[in-house]
């Protein structure tokens, strides 16, 4: 079993930090109050239904005061069972924590009428103490966006130094409308088209006899150079900035022939510096 405590200031990013958890398979809990933390640990050890124990809770100025005191102690007590446990600690330095409640219009989790929110801020610094002297990782968010947080915590507490993006080149024939999930559509359709070549008509761009005549064709070779360049130097691009799923389409008149031979090389080119790459060939049945 794994458990990740994630715990911080208000404003420095615990919620992201909970979602890219949650996106990594860990069962999130946001609010936990401490106490609970030793039976949480019970209670998952026993339970059958999860076949892989990752588990993440959010443990923050929420609590009771008595239970922040008491968390070295329960930290101790889950350890005890030899459960692979992290504390993550998030911050901010003060003045980008009041600009992110003013923009975001939230209230202050210790915020009252009597107290200002740069004394709130202030005096969760000192609640939170006795998680802050124990966390193992701790992230200065001041100066990170939302992708740069999320790489951090991949790199040092996930221990996924690249991110994942999972890239598709799908081919697709524009009679039946480009695909819905196409980030990035390049139009084939002006090379010349093997249909009007009887004996080639009814194959298709997988197809030998095809592949042989569109690689004699100096547009087909041009094309194909210039969209491998530019996919080969931008793609990479797309995974500093997380995204999950990168779709490709190219497209001809009908999907079965220029489009098919150009997805086909391309996705072999891509697969040789770029992990997670795919082929598919929506209109070929």
């Amino acid at each position: 079993m794994r458990l990740i405590i994630v715990s911080g200031r208000s404003g420095s990013g615990k919620s992201t930090a909970l979602n890219v958890l949650e996106d990594n398979g860990f069962y999130c809990i946001d609010n936990l109050p401490a106490g609970l933390l030793p039976e949480l640990v019970e209670r998952a050890m026993i339970n059958t239904e999860l076949t892989q124990l990752l588990i993440a809770v959010s443990i923050d100025a929420r609590n009771l005061p008595g239970h922040l005191e008491r968390f070295p102690q329960l930290l101790e007590e889950v350890r005890a069972k030899h459960i692979h446990c992290d504390v993550l600690y998030l911050d901010a330095d003060e003045e980008t924590l009041l600009k992110r409640f003013s923009e975001t219009r939230r209230r202050h989790p210790l915020g009252s009428p009597h107290r200002s929110l740069a004394e709130a801020i202030e005096d969760e610094t000192v609640l939170l103490g006795p998680i802050i002297d124990l966390a193992g990782l701790k992230i200065n968010t001041t100066n990170l966006n939302l992708y740069q947080l999320y790489n951090a915590m991949k790199l040092h507490l996930l221990h996924q130094p690249e991110p994942s993006t999972e890239f598709l080149i799908e081919s697709f024939g524009f009679k039946r409308g480009i695909p819905v999930d196409a980030n990035l559509v390049f139009d084939v359709r002006c090379l010349p088209n093997p249909y009007w070549k009887p004996e080639l008509r009814d194959q298709s761009g997988l197809d030998q006899p095809v592949a042989k005549y569109l690689a004699e064709q100096l547009d087909v070779e041009e094309m194909f150079q210039d969209i491998s360049k530019y996919l080969l130097k931008w793609l990479p691009r797309f995974t500093t900035s997380n995204r999950a799923y990168v779709t490709i389409a190219i497209g001809c008149t009908g999907g079965y022939h220029r489009s098919v031979y150009l997805a086909e090389r391309l996705g072999h080119v891509l697969q040789q510096s770029l992990k997670n790459v795919q082929v598919r060939h929506r209109d070929l049945s």
